[in-house]
């Protein structure tokens, strides 16, 4: 069976096996998690503290708590990737055995931040790293310990990369031969020419 949340494909079956674990909480406490996953979603921290009071009456362990929570978070992220609707939604996790009360306290939880969590996404998507700077040098290599005589220049390079999530600039270095750098300078050439043609 395909499920709009899931793309118009079939639900996981791990997410299968977590519902009859969802159902073990009353529906209540069923919107309350699902706010906490929702902040978590949205760049906060969960409160576990709480999740573990909203949990106890279930006699969840700590591997159902930390399921429930993966599973929740799956559901929200796909419904509001695919944006499914509320009620199209609910629809969809009671044919999958998850109880109207809950399916109903998902939703609710969900149509309150839908715009919310659509615009997160928006903001995560298609971020890449980017290159600040470059730092070069060439050695020549006359000889070393174990060769006698080497006579081959190396090239030094260190990549300054902007992190897209923390905004950090961090440096990578490495070095290669002078063969392999012109294989390296030959693909970064096209891959210039290909990205110039895309513009």
């Amino acid at each position: 069976m395909r499920f709009r949340f899931c793309g118009d494909l079939d639900c996981p079956d791990w997410v299968l096996a977590e519902i009859s674990i969802l159902s073990k909480i009353t529906s209540i406490k069923m919107k309350q998690l699902c706010i906490q996953v929702i902040k978590n979603l949205l760049g906060d921290e969960i409160n576990y503290e709480k999740v573990y009071k909203l949990t106890s009456d279930a006699k969840y362990e700590e591997g159902d708590v930390k399921a429930s929570i993966a599973a929740l978070s799956f559901i929200l992220t796909s419904a509001a990737k695919y944006n499914v609707d509320g009620d199209s939604l609910s629809n969809e996790l009671q044919q999958l055995g998850l109880p109207k009360e809950h399916s109903t306290a998902l939703c609710r939880a969900y149509g309150d931040k839908h715009d919310d969590l659509q615009q997160k996404f928006r903001e995560q998507s298609f971020r890449v790293s980017r290159l600040e700077s470059v730092d070069w040098r060439v050695d020549y290599v006359l000889s070393s310990s174990e060769l006698q005589e080497v006579n081959e220049p190396s090239v030094q390079l260190r990549l300054h990369v902007k992190n897209p999530d923390t905004g950090a600039v961090e440096p990578t270095s490495f070095a290669m031969s002078a063969d392999k750098f012109r294989v390296f300078l030959s693909e970064l050439k096209q891959t210039q020419k290909l990205m110039e043609g895309m513009v």
